[in-house]
């Protein structure tokens, strides 16, 4: 069970064989036997990789379970009470940099034999893919309210939408700014899937602006730092800014649009075992965060 489970998180028989400090043909031996056992193909090799079947993807979610259960008997059995386990999160870069460290910081000083494994999502469709695949315990949304039929999805924090342009650009001293502004500047903006991105691209797009200088970044910080260069306007979370408007090398324009619903999200899946660790950093982040509301 752990060899199928580590095959799939890494669809790669040789890492897999590595990370167990097995031969190759053990780990094939092992999913053939499943697989027989099952009497199902849980993965397929196409060209020179490998990838879960339908069936694959949902015994993973059982053999997740049932891999937790067997670490939580054997620890019961033991007499060890300290909850321990792996706990994988996942998260935008703004969240991990700006929310996240108190924390995880909280959760290491509650459970230090918990491991803790991060992994940031550049947009919020891996991240519910990777939930929903069973690669990831717990993850944080920045997206508006919406249900999800196979996650549970629970609000934490409203954040508002800052426009921002380098101190000395020309719009800083405008009244108001209107898309119609925005169609000749240049754009700074985070990657495709990105909630906030859209929703701004989606508000030049009802109002028929079409700004054909873009660039697109993978870092937040990135994007910072060109906005104070003066290399163009960005859209961007408040927390990620707030510190840099105050210090006066950011200047937020004043935007018609400004109050769009983004709202931080804690989100699991609706089958996922609830483990202690993973009850215990649910709860830590709703006492931490919705003071902040």
């Amino acid at each position: 069970m752990i060899t199928f489970r580590t095959a799939a998180e890494n669809l790669n028989f040789t890492k897999t064989a590595k990370l167990l400090k097995y031969a190759q043909s053990s780990v094939t031996a092992q999913i053939q036997s499943l697989e027989k056992e099952l009497d199902t193909q849980l993965f397929e090799r196409l060209g020179k990789k490998i990838y879960l079947t339908e069936s694959g993807r949902k015994f993973k979610v059982y053999a997740d379970k049932m891999i937790s259960l067997a670490d939580e008997a054997k620890l019961v059995i033991s007499g060890f009470t300290e909850p321990t386990g792996v706990l994988k999160i996942g998260a935008q870069e703004s969240q991990c940099t700006y929310r996240l460290p108190p924390i995880l910081k909280e959760f290491k000083n509650q459970l230090p034999n918990v491991k803790l494994i991060f992994k940031p999502a550049h947009s919020n469709e891996m991240v519910k893919e990777q939930l929903q695949s069973g690669n990831l315990d717990v993850a944080f949304i920045m997206d508006v309210v919406k249900p999800e039929d196979s996650l549970i999805k629970e609000p934490l924090v409203k954040d508002e939408l800052k426009l921002v342009a380098s101190p000395d650009h020309p719009l800083v001293n405008k009244e108001l700014i209107f898309a119609k502004d925005l169609e000749y500047e240049t754009l700074l903006l985070t990657e495709q899937g990105c909630s906030y991105r859209k929703i701004f691209e989606d508000y030049l797009r009802e109002s028929n602006v079409y700004p054909s200088n873009k660039i697109e970044f993978v870092s937040i910080e990135a994007i910072k730092q060109c906005v104070i260069a003066g290399l163009g306007i960005a859209i961007l979370p408040g927390m990620v800014v707030e510190q840099d408007i105050k210090d006066g090398t950011i200047k937020e324009l004043k935007w018609e649009q400004s109050n769009f619903p983004l709202i931080t999200q804690i989100a699991w899946h609706k089958d996922k075992q609830m483990t202690v660790p993973l009850i215990s950093f649910i709860e830590l982040t709703r006492r931490i965060l919705k003071m902040t509301i």
